[in-house]
């Protein structure tokens, strides 16, 4: 464990202050997306590009008011990299992309003379600008790199997603985890639990698939991590996985958590999240009051504890004094429409500073009436300009960013990072 960790990759907590994380810019792909295949890739409405690319901009300079410039890493950096490193491995990986894509194997010399940053760019939104050739579909969920990997106790578990449409994502991570120099050694410690791996994550004996993705799954503390049954996680994966880690000690607790196989809660991060040691962000109608949900505790001994909501879970075994503040200030039609807008999606910087979409008004109101500031991600870079410190002294403080674009994706700031380093709290 500690050679993981001395390399910087361990995650223990949903709040303890970030230190590396995995962003992925809205890439040129988002903007082949027409209406009538807008539901086939997992899309639920076409959006504006370009302001979507600026939304998403003011999202990685406030996480980088927070971490060094070069601890925010695009994906599309990553790979660009990871192809330089390893020839083999690039030729591997075009390939299997090719033959996952069915496209011929005739253009795998078109592919090998590309030079990386093209061909980064094509295996990611599919499309070849110079030769104006569209090789594959483009795959727009890409920018939530919460749902590819998530890094457990100095263990990065690899997940694997529940529709075709995120195939090729799959793909691409493991090439990233498996190929850059940043991640190469934790193959040689044993570090990857990649999901994929059919010999130690098989179906069940009644054929049911191991899904799971990276929005369902939470680790509170390094006891105890958090997984939900959802329209993308299958029971059997919650499972499978469960036996892996307690087998192998990486953890004591798996939760699992049942929510409705719904869209409007396609993961567990759309219903709550963690933003300070007795901070939750939540849909009160699931999370609170435990509506079509209950928790069940798997311990490491083979002991199983109970309970008819998340909310009585968290305050029996994590924190008695556990807060939680409700989406649309717990208020219908208001805390429906906010949880749609991922008012319970948060991701935190540090205990008790997080960031949000700024539409969710009914939301803030909640989170002022419970101690916290309301901060503009402009206010924000106004006042870090004055004094540099600023960002660091912060305390109590949901900042918000612009989201007319990124809100319709369907995911938010928790979505849309893959923290792979944390300090310890």
């Amino acid at each position: 464990m500690k050679d993981l960790i001395d390399q910087k990759i361990n995650v223990s907590s949903e709040i303890g202050p970030l230190q590396r994380v995995i962003v992925h810019k809205p890439d040129d792909g988002i903007s082949r997306i027409s209406p009538k295949r807008a539901e086939e890739l997992l899309f639920d409405d076409i959006v504006h590009l370009p302001l979507m690319q600026r939304e998403h901009a003011i999202f990685t300079k406030v996480l980088r008011a927070f971490i060094a410039d070069e601890a925010v890493m695009d994906t599309s950096q990553l790979i660009e990299e990871s192809l330089e490193s390893d020839h083999d491995k690039r030729t591997d990986l075009i390939a299997q992309i090719l033959e996952y894509e069915e496209q011929p194997l005739t253009y795998m010399s078109r592919f090998l003379d590309m030079p990386n940053e093209t061909l980064a760019q094509v295996l990611i939104t599919g499309y070849h600008e110079e030769s104006d050739h569209i090789y594959f579909d483009p795959i727009p969920n890409f920018i939530f790199t919460r749902d590819i990997a998530v890094v457990v106790n100095g263990h990065v578990i690899i997940t694997k997603a529940a529709k075709e449409a995120r195939f090729r994502e799959n793909i691409l991570t493991r090439y990233i985890f498996q190929t850059h120099d940043h991640f190469k050694h934790l193959s040689e410690q044993n570090g990857i639990i990649n999901i994929n791996d059919i010999d130690n994550f098989p179906r069940s004996k009644k054929g049911e698939s191991v899904s799971i993705e990276g929005g369902d799954i939470m680790i509170l503390n390094k006891d105890y991590l958090v997984i939900g049954c959802s329209e993308r996680t299958t029971e059997h994966a919650f499972e499978s996985i469960k036996q892996y880690l307690f087998d192998r000690k990486i953890i004591s607790n798996c939760v699992k958590v049942n929510i409705p196989s719904d869209r409007s809660f396609m993961h567990l991060d759309t219903l709550c999240t963690m933003i300070d040691t007795d901070v939750f962000a939540c849909y009160k109608p699931i999370i609170y009051d435990g509506m079509s949900s209950n928790v069940e505790v798997h311990s490491i001994d083979g002991s199983i504890n109970k309970y008819s909501s998340t909310k009585d879970f968290l305050r029996a075994e994590i924190n008695k004094d556990m807060k939680f503040i409700f989406s649309g200030n717990g208020e219908s039609p208001y805390q429906e429409r906010e949880q749609w807008t991922d008012g319970c999606n948060l991701v935190a910087v540090k205990p008790g500073v997080a960031i949000t979409y700024d539409r969710n008004l009914k939301t803030d109101i909640a989170f002022e009436e419970n101690g916290f500031n309301i901060l503009t991600a402009e206010e924000l870079f106004n006042r870090s300009a004055i004094d540099k410190n600023f960002a660091q002294e912060l305390e109590r403080t949901i900042i918000t960013i612009p989201s007319a674009e990124l809100s319709r994706a369907r995911g938010g700031s928790h979505c849309m990072t893959c923290p792979i380093m944390r300090s310890e709290i």
